[in-house]
């Protein structure tokens, strides 16, 4: 199949994402390294203070209504009547034609495994419960394994400064958008907010992120609509048992030609010679990150992507 550009990507030579740092190495010599800019965003709903987030602040509309969206406090039906960002005061806010008071809601607010402290509510689970996914969604192990390589061959910010995570929105063996972050959870919201923002159609759609698939990864995944959650990295338990509930189909571990399905695995089609299917080489990540870190010599090891 032939690769088609991206839809929305992050521009790693963008300055305002990373810094470049001077330092020193394990043996003391100079070094000068990119890292990653992280930047609070306030998030108001008509007028009423939601929730303050770290973030990148690449894409902070899609941000915006993402995290929303993701939280309930958004109905796919509202009308959005306007999303002002002010880049020097750090806020942005969201107007809608429906009156909104979430006054209760965000007494019973709790910390996730997400890094950078993400949060959820506590009535969620309430809306989750019940839901099933689209049946008619399929993955070939042949798209999976080409969709794999071309996410892993992808000019990242993770690539240029490290410290952060990635997430892609999906389709067959292309990824249309990637979206970056220091906390999974805001990558994932950007994407979900772009989906409203694009009216884009979830059934046929697979979700790839870098961090664990945890029961905030499902809930979110479920929530936008896509039935196929793929990952480099593990499971929680309740992830797991949340997916199977739902019927949400749950990848992870996926490396080269190896991966471990754990729900929904009646959606996957084995269509792929592994004979023909490359191990991941480790060489694409310590090149990039011993550049990073400005060490062509190798003395430095690759940073784990997505933990």
């Amino acid at each position: 199949m032939r690769e088609t550009p991206l839809l929305v990507q992050p521009d790693p030579a963008d300055p305002r994402l990373t810094r470049r740092v001077r330092g020193i190495d394990q043996a003391g010599a100079p070094v000068e390294a990119s890292v990653t800019v992280e930047r609070p965003l306030t998030l108001y709903l008509n007028g009423q203070e939601i929730v303050t987030m770290m973030t990148i602040l690449d894409r902070p509309e899609d941000l915006a209504l993402g995290y929303l969206l993701n939280q309930g406090m958004l109905r796919r039906d509202d009308a959005v009547t306007g999303i002002d960002h002010d880049d020097d005061l750090q806020v942005v806010v969201v107007r809608t034609e429906r009156r909104t008071d979430y006054e209760e809601k965000l007494k019973k607010k709790t910390l996730t495994s997400g890094c950078a402290q993400g949060t959820a509510f506590g009535d969620l689970l309430e809306d989750f419960s019940g839901r099933r996914m689209p049946a008619g969604a399929v993955i070939r192990t042949s798209d999976l394994y080409r969709l794999l390589h071309r996410i892993n061959t992808l000019p990242t910010l993770y690539l240029e400064a490290g410290a952060i995570h990635g997430c892609a929105l999906c389709q067959a063996d292309q990824p249309l958008v990637y979206m970056e972050d220091v906390g999974r959870h805001n990558a994932v919201d950007k994407i979900a907010g772009w989906m409203f923002r694009n009216a884009c159609d979830p059934a046929d759609k697979v979700f790839y992120t870098t961090g664990r698939l945890t029961s905030e990864m499902v809930i979110k995944t479920v929530r936008m609509g896509i039935p196929i959650l793929v990952s480099r990295s593990g499971f929680t338990a309740w992830g797991v048992e949340l997916a199977q509930e739902v019927g949400l189909t749950l990848i992870g571990r996926c490396k080269g030609k190896r991966f471990t399905a754990l729900a929904g695995t009646e959606r996957i089609l084995f269509d792929a010679d592994l004979a023909y299917v490359e191990e991941e080489s480790a060489r694409h990540w310590r090149k990039n990150s011993r550049e990073a870190l400005g060490d062509p010599s190798g003395s430095q090891g690759a940073e784990g992507h997505g933990a």
